[in-house]
């Protein structure tokens, strides 16, 4: 029996303006307007893009273990966030594997956790596993929840008018704030996953259609897919999770170790990546450039001195540059920034070289 796909508030305004409509995550979701990928993604990077980000999950922490739970549960150390703060983390499996990364965003009186849309039965599964320990009540509050994410240099210029009665230029880079976006009751977070400065608006799904509409009336801001979130994501190297990340990558091989705190109490996984880092990484994630003309794309084998070593994670000719780029796996003696190995795209054996990331270093982000 097909699966019932859902649609966000926003999905006519999406249709009506010819976007492209592919399942996502459960969802009808919009991967490109008739711009295309490329013009939304240099929109982006030079003004500002507007997203629907509507099928995001956010899990609400309440009681009064509520920041304890949140850091038994998460890699990062949310006790060490102030009130209006947000922290990039991660759930972890006991074997150190990652459930899913998150956002953790504390309230004075609440705990709020942002999940990826394709796990959010996963992780409401995993986290309420460990709630019976503490003294806390979680809600599921996806369904109750749209959210908007306005992206690019010009972000701010185009938001404020919108919101005269909160100043935008206070909220620093992960940090958030609370006022009326064009009327609509919002939470207000300077965060994103473009590499550029932007703010995720969330707010209740029937005034949804009301943002989108103040929003994309500016000149400034065009409509923009999750082709172009796909592309501006991986220019910065920021991992996506079924591609970069996964249940058997941890976050150390990731590159992520400076979301695990290992010095912090006891944590779901820690004791896993400890041993792990004891040990020493067999494999680590690495940012490539091929040295020829090609398209990396998911899925495609990689091989070092001639052995088979995994696949290409993600990849895409970058719009920025114009280079072909990627993110894989390699040996972790094999891993070091000038390493050469090779792509095999479609039969053919391609050469690559292990790059610095981010790919690209000018975002506006702050």
């Amino acid at each position: 029996m097909a699966e019932t796909l859902k649609r966000t508030p926003c999905y006519d305004l999406h249709v009506a303006a010819g976007a492209k409509i592919v399942p996502f995550a459960g969802f009808e979701m919009p991967v490109q307007y008739p711009t295309g990928i490329t013009a939304e993604h240099h929109a982006v990077r030079r003004s500002a893009g507007l997203f629907d980000v509507s099928h995001m999950g956010e899990f609400e922490v309440t009681g009064k273990d509520a920041a304890r739970f949140a850091s038994h549960v998460t890699s990062n150390d949310p006790a060490q966030l102030a009130v209006d703060q947000v922290q990039y983390s991660c759930f972890l499996h006991e074997s150190g594997g990652m459930v899913d990364d998150c956002l953790v965003y504390r309230f004075k009186d609440r705990v709020m956790l942002v999940v990826n849309a394709s796990n959010i039965q996963k992780d409401w599964a995993h986290i309420s596993r460990f709630a019976g320990e503490f003294d806390v009540k979680l809600t599921d509050r996806s369904d109750e929840t749209a959210l908007l994410a306005l992206q690019g240099p010009k972000a701010q210029a185009v938001l404020q008018p919108l919101c005269p009665a909160a100043d935008l230029e206070s909220i620093k880079y992960y940090w958030f704030g609370t006022g009326e976006v064009a009327g609509v009751p919002c939470i207000i977070s300077r965060t994103g996953y473009t590499g550029e400065d932007g703010f995720e608006l969330y707010h209740a799904p029937d005034d949804a259609k009301t943002l989108w509409a103040a929003l994309t009336k500016h000149p400034d801001v065009t409509p923009t897919g999750l082709g172009a979130r796909d592309s501006l994501r991986l220019e910065v190297a920021y991992p996506l999770y079924g591609n970069d990340i996964d249940d058997e990558t941890s976050p150390l091989e990731a590159g992520l170790g400076w979301i695990v705190k290992l010095k912090k109490p006891d944590f779901v996984g820690k004791a896993a990546l400890v041993e792990q880092k004891s040990k020493g990484l067999t494999r680590k994630l690495v940012g490539f450039r091929l040295a020829e003309k090609g398209f990396p794309r998911h899925g495609m084998p990689v091989y070092v001195n001639g052995e088979r070593s995994g696949d290409v994670r993600s990849g895409t000719v970058s719009p920025s540059t114009g280079e072909p780029i990627g993110m894989a796996y390699l040996p972790a003696a094999a891993s070091g920034i000038g390493t050469r190995f090779e792509v095999d795209i479609r039969g053919k054996r391609v050469g690559a070289e292990v790059v610095e990331t981010p790919f690209w270093k000018q975002g506006s982000r702050r």
